[in-house]
């Protein structure tokens, strides 16, 4: 007769507590750099959205004769058949952006990290 030795396979706790330990220090690792590259792709996107407005409200003010200091009008900026089909917002937390005078910068204030995108 052969003797059959009962040998259970597995992992065992020193190894599980080992690759948990390793998940969580890549995690902590990885969270910042996810959410800092997320806060500097919203700031990218909100200053190009800048620069498209600061764009359409120069070629409606030259188009439509405004000078500068004349108040900007957002119907005819925005709209289907106006320079900017949909009026964009501030990824960072959806705000509108601030319109002054022709020649005025546009501007929004965010709530995150980088407060107050300004066009430079």
């Amino acid at each position: 007769m052969k003797a059959t030795s009962a040998r259970q396979s597995g992992f065992t706790l020193v190894e599980v507590m080992i690759v948990v330990a390793i998940i969580g220090l890549l995690a902590a690792i990885a969270v910042p750099n996810f959410v800092r590259a997320r806060e500097a792709s919203q700031k990218n996107s909100c200053a190009a959205n800048l620069k498209q407005i600061e764009c359409a409200i120069s070629t409606w003010g030259i188009e439509s004769g405004q000078k500068t200091g004349d108040p900007i009008l957002r119907v005819q900026l925005f709209g289907l058949n106006n320079y900017i089909r949909v009026e964009p917002k501030c990824p960072a937390d959806d705000q509108t952006y601030d319109l002054f005078n022709v020649g005025d910068s546009p501007q929004v204030a965010c709530k995150g990290a980088f407060l107050g995108h300004v066009l430079q």
